[in-house]
């Protein structure tokens, strides 16, 4: 790819193999939860909010070190290593409890690595094609996951679906796991160091970001977890070896529009695309209520995409202290993911997916209109 960096290419290699780890428990995860481990989607909504908590809400803490005192890469590195070998730990849990705690302890490592690895990315970006290396970096994200989704549809089809199958799953994803921390460790060069006179932890100037990332924050509070997205492809009736499929879907779809999205923020900018991302969720949402499974899927992973890519190249350009704000992203992105993820699995196991889906439908629709308000006004 023109303009991007062999470092970000590198990057990109790393998140792959680790999202592949990753697919292969997230695509599974709320069947072992619910249909093995025999737990309620309301305990599902607690392991959904506990990971994310945890996954965003320490981004601040690592993104405020990481500027403070200049440690990228180390962060990065410490970062996948305890995420690569927490998640086969899985394979061993019988409880919502455990698996509360080994989602929680691999979430830490996303923690840790993410608002630096955002850092290093763009320290190794032009300024003007940062959306081209954010897009790039996602692309290869979402290949991952796409990847360890087709790897379960292959093992589903060509074994037998059980519960040792899901285990067995669990623990090979040490493999991929390991490779992404063997190419950090070795490919991907440090950030240069800045002098200490113009490090900054914390700017003015960042505040004024913060109405973005605030409707951002207030939009996730409302959309349904991906988790519960699975969930429901089962309660209709979609059996193990077609459920990934759905996953491929979203995945597919978020592989072919990361990088030319990049290039879309790059010529309109970052709301503006936003915005669009934010109807590709309401309209993720409308498809799951009426039935349409595939459209739901696919519209998800443009709404996860296109948002998510908006967002870090809005900070690339407008953040002095970059990794704090990286942080501040993460961490908003854990405090309202985990309370809506909560929110959502009370009012579905005490009354049912309609009351759901509209508690869904109205929060987005409401953060949209203000975001398109907002736009129209600059």
């Amino acid at each position: 790819m023109k303009n991007i960096d062999r470092n970000v290419i590198a990057l990109g290699w790393v998140s792959f193999f680790t999202d592949m780890a990753s697919s292969m428990v997230t695509t599974l995860l709320p069947i072992f939860v619910v249909y093995v481990l025999h737990e309620g989607v309301d305990k599902l909504g607690i392991i959904i909010a506990i990971a994310t908590f945890v996954s965003y809400a320490l981004r601040i803490f690592f993104g405020y070190l990481s500027d403070k005192y200049q440690i990228v890469k180390p962060f990065v590195v410490a970062g996948y290593a305890i995420s690569a070998v927490t998640k086969p730990l899985l394979m061993f849990s019988h409880s919502y409890a455990s698996v509360a705690l080994l989602r929680s302890l691999e979430r830490m490592g996303k923690a840790v690595r993410s608002a630096s690895k955002d850092s290093l990315i763009s320290s190794y970006s032009q300024k003007e094609k940062a959306g081209k290396s954010f897009g790039f970096h996602k692309m290869m994200d979402v290949s991952g996951e796409m990847s360890g989704a087709l790897i379960i549809v292959a093992l589903f089809y060509f074994t037998t679906q059980n519960e040792t199958l899901i285990r067995e799953i669990f623990g090979w994803t040490l493999l991929p796991g390991l490779l992404g921390v063997f190419i950090i460790l070795f490919f991907v060069k440090d950030s240069v160091k800045i002098s200490k006179e113009s490090t900054k932890v914390v700017s003015r100037k960042d505040y004024r970001l913060l109405w973005v990332l605030g409707n951002y924050f207030f939009y996730l509070f409302f959309f349904m977890s991906d988790q519960y997205f699975i969930l429901r492809a089962k309660d209709v009736g979609m059996t193990l070896t077609q459920i990934p499929l759905l996953v491929i879907a979203s995945t597919l779809t978020q592989a072919l529009l990361s990088y030319y999205s990049g290039t879309l923020i790059d010529r309109f900018g970052s709301k503006i695309l936003l915005f669009i991302a934010y109807v590709f969720g309401i309209f993720s949402l409308l498809c799951l209520r009426e039935g349409v499974l595939w459209l739901a899927f696919v519209f998800l992973g443009a709404f996860t995409v296109v948002s998510l890519n908006a967002l870090r190249v809005y900070i690339a350009r407008n953040a002095n202290s970059q990794g704090f704000m990286y942080g501040i992203l993460y961490g908003g992105i854990a405090i309202f993911s985990a309370l809506g993820a909560l929110v959502i699995g009370e009012i579905w196991h005490f009354y049912n997916f309609e009351d759901v889906i509209l508690f869904s439908l109205m929060g987005t629709v409401i953060m949209s209109l203000i975001l398109l308000f907002s736009l129209r006004k600059n």
